[in-house]
């Protein structure tokens, strides 16, 4: 098991970092990298979003959608199998617009990432940094997707910050 959380603002190179790392990785094994994609196209924008990453992956990448059930995904990867999911704040965005229970979902996914035997690289917006949003739902969105980072942190390997395209490693106090 080698599971890396992968935290950064908007555009900050997370995305990229993950996938280069996970190019990488497959290209020791000879088996293509799967990405587990959360977007869930919900307007023009988004899907054309959403074709602009499938584009610029190319063809070497297998892609799973997975914009509800994640821990289902993450449970049936084999040892063999290179990853990354992208993203963790959007699938805590599609649990809280779907009114689901939070917390037994993020319970499913964590007990998930802690019994994977594959190579993932878990990417995710650390939102706690900027502003306070102006409503209720912002504000508990950035509350949930602070304390969903610290438990996927609580079960990975390693966990690295991405500012400006650079790395910075987290190390636990």
């Amino acid at each position: 098991m080698a599971i890396t959380l992968v935290l950064g603002g908007a555009r900050s190179g997370k995305s990229a970092f993950a996938q280069k790392q996970a190019e990488q990785a497959a290209a020791k094994t000879g088996r293509p990298p799967l990405m587990i994609a959360t977007a869930e196209p919900f307007d023009d924008e988004m899907r054309d979003r959403i074709d602009r990453h499938r584009d610029e992956r190319g063809e070497a990448w297998r892609t799973l959608e997975a914009p509800l059930n994640l821990a289902a995904a993450v449970r049936d990867l084999t040892t063999e199998d290179i990853v990354v999911v992208d993203c963790l704040t959007l699938w805590l965005s599609n649990q809280m617009l779907g009114d689901h229970d939070l917390p037994a979902a993020v319970d499913d996914l964590t007990d998930a990432f802690a019994a994977c035997p594959a190579t993932v690289w878990v990417v995710s917006n650390e939102v706690g940094w900027s502003l306070v949003p102006e409503n209720a739902l912002g504000r508990r969105f950035r509350d949930e997707a602070g304390r969903l980072n610290q438990r996927v942190a609580a079960v990975a390997d390693a966990a690295c910050l991405i500012v400006a395209g650079m790395r910075l490693e987290l190390h636990r106090p």
